[in-house]
């Protein structure tokens, strides 16, 4: 299967997960100047950051109801939301209303996220075909290129003010690519005539949910706090740190391209196990890197390894499941895996405040190597 067909059957939610990284792309290569702004220590930054897990995980409860309430407007109607929730930093003045602002932004783009990934399962069922990595590639080539133009942006000047309104209105265009002209059925629904009552398999959601929660961590730990470290820790000038985050995107995206033709050879199972032994060494890379160019160097290993871990699993569970329990399913692995997303940077923040943040991406590596006796497990469920 070409990488054109595979996009071309997931039109509708590969726009949505597009969106996503454009959004947190901007805001991760911005971080330095909005904990500037707002006179934040590390540890409040960190709080700020999982306040957005709070708003996460309060999305994601409804998430399923939300999508068979509104039928295929779900999507387009979420991405605008997502859209104005890039407005929410910029009326933030202290620590308090950074917080406040990443619960709005929490919220708005979580039930998006979850229900992408949602309606991608569906049609990796309905179609009988691998569309995850694909779609999650442009996930990550958005948020390369929201972080490369964003730190260019800094590099001339401009502050977050100057440069999220025009994310927010790219992202409002992303949200009206969303239509769809197929039918009023829920998201994620298909031709699967399971009974809705067949008991979830929680220790396959479970198993799901502690891969995700580690791959979240490795990755977004590193999104959010890999400027601030080539800037503060290694030295190099405003602007210069947003290329961590850029260069964990572009790479990342190139990984699940490749991706998308690896696990059709090697299976979820051992790409996944691989992947995060290369993760663990691009944290520690990180965390020992001498210069800026070895700190980007470590961004570009983990970004590697970290690629494939995210749709990878979504797959793995998304085939354990019936069409009538996808949904139910994966948006309880997502509750479970988002508070990664989240508690990563909060993590960093906390251990950074008191041993810096070489010990912080040395915790994170700790963190990835959870992967590797999850997925084993997960593998056995489905022997």
């Amino acid at each position: 299967m070409s990488i054109l067909t595979a996009l071309r059957l997931s039109r509708e939610p590969g726009a949505g997960l597009a969106l996503v990284g454009v959004l947190w792309g901007g805001i991760a290569a911005s971080m330095p100047d909005i904990k500037l702004a707002v006179g934040a220590s590390d540890a409040q930054l960190g709080f700020a950051l999982l306040m957005s897990a709070a708003g996460g995980l309060l999305a994601m409860a409804v998430a399923p109801r939300l999508g068979r309430a509104m039928g295929r407007w779900v999507l387009p109607v979420l991405g605008l939301a997502a859209a104005a929730g890039l407005w929410f930093p910029l009326a933030a003045w202290d620590v308090a209303t950074l917080g406040a602002a990443m619960f709005g932004l929490g919220i708005s783009v979580a039930a998006l996220d979850i229900l992408t990934n949602v309606e991608i399962s569906a049609r990796e069922s309905r179609h009988g075909l691998h569309l995850m990595n694909v779609n999650h590639a442009l996930f990550s080539l958005a948020f390369a290129a929201s972080a490369y133009a964003t730190g260019l942006a800094r590099q001339g000047g401009a502050g977050p003010g100057g440069i999220l309104p025009w994310l927010s209105g790219i992202c409002v265009v992303l949200a009206l690519a969303m239509l769809s002209g197929r039918g009023g059925g829920p998201v994620g629904d298909d031709a699967d005539t399971g009974t809705a009552k067949a008991r979830p398999p929680w220790v396959a959601i479970g198993l799901t949910g502690v891969i995700l929660f580690a791959g979240f961590v490795g990755e977004n730990a590193t999104e959010a706090w890999s400027a601030l470290h080539i800037e503060r820790t290694l030295g190099a000038p405003p602007g210069f740190g947003s290329f961590g985050p850029a260069t964990l995107g572009l790479v990342m995206g190139i990984g699940r391209l490749s991706g998308q033709m690896v696990a059709e050879r090697l299976g979820h199972a051992r790409l996944i196990a691989a992947s995060a032994v290369t993760g663990i060494l691009g944290a520690l890379c990180i965390a020992a890197a001498p210069t800026p160019g070895w700190a980007i160097a470590g961004v570009g290993v983990s970004a590697l390894g970290m690629a494939v871990i995210v749709p990878s699993v979504n797959s793995m569970l998304g085939a354990r499941v019936t069409g009538v329990q996808r949904a139910h399913a994966l948006s309880r692995a997502w509750m479970l895996g988002i508070v990664g997303f989240f508690v990563g940077p909060a993590m960093m923040g906390a251990i950074a405040e008191g041993f810096g943040l070489r010990m912080a991406f040395a915790a994170v590596a700790v963190m990835v190597a959870l992967i590797l006796p999850a997925v084993r497990l997960l593998q056995r469920l489905g022997r």
